[in-house]
């Protein structure tokens, strides 16, 4: 089952790749869903020192690979998509170098890079773990890797997952419970692991983004994180403070 489950993800990711020019469209999300996780991730993100290096693992159509190329840091991009590859070297982004790889298992080795991205891969997964810790391996000591996911613990996708069961209908999402990245990345050595919630509207109600990605609705949903994951359609990790002992 969890074969089938990644293999069909797999050949959507191909299917978005050959009908969308978009980087919202290559990656599976509405326009809103992509500037909306954009937005904070900006939010959250201190590029430091410029020409570090970077890892934009699960690139699509090189979304963050730009972002990381803007603040002059050297960066690598992989996806498992040739397609979506082949969409993301089309689109100018000089100075980025680009593989085919599974997030699973890459080409590196251990601890070359000062930072990794891994923002919308996990729903296609049928577990973390050994993305987790595949990635956590490519930080060098004092590095920060970030992993996004769709949060389980929010009730529409509750509510969605109820129903699909009720019908019949195998899963198409993989929901993540945010807890259990942070503690793979505790597991891989990093010392300091940050949760930030992420609420996206539905299209149908996108006037309320703003709403809810302000400063006072951001602040209650950190200072009540029930009330965060109850609400939030995702999440973001961000850990740091991996040792040279950590490394594997």
């Amino acid at each position: 089952m969890a074969p089938r489950f990644e293999d069909q993800w797999r050949t959507r990711f191909e299917e978005f790749a050959g009908q969308s020019d978009s980087d919202a469209g290559i990656a599976g999300w509405t326009t809103t869903g992509l500037d909306a996780r954009v937005r904070r991730f900006l939010g959250l993100w201190s590029s430091g020192p410029r020409n570090q290096r970077w890892l934009d693992a699960g690139c699509g159509a090189g979304t963050y690979t730009r972002i990381l190329l803007d603040r002059h840091h050297e960066v690598v991009g992989v996806d498992y998509s040739l397609p979506t590859l082949r969409k993301a070297t089309a689109r100018g982004l000089s100075g980025a170098l680009f593989a085919v790889a599974d997030v699973r298992r890459l080409p590196f080795e251990t601890g070359q890079f000062s930072g990794v991205l891994c923002f919308g891969v996990t729903q296609a997964l049928a577990e973390s773990a050994g993305a987790v810790q595949e990635l956590a391996r490519q930080v060098e000591p004092g590095g920060e890797l970030w992993v996004d996911g769709l949060n389980s613990g929010c009730l529409l996708h509750v509510v969605g997952a109820l129903r699909r069961l009720l019908l019949g209908r195998p899963r198409h999402l993989r929901y993540e419970a945010p807890w259990r990245i942070k503690r793979l990345c505790r597991e891989c050595g990093f010392s300091k692991v940050r949760l930030y919630w992420m609420p996206i509207m539905p299209g149908r109600a996108r006037r309320l983004q703003q709403l809810v990605e302000s400063r006072p609705v951001t602040c209650l949903l950190a200072y009540v994180p029930l009330l965060g994951m109850a609400v939030s359609h995702a999440f973001i990790v961000r850990a740091t403070g991996l040792k040279g002992s950590a490394q594997r």
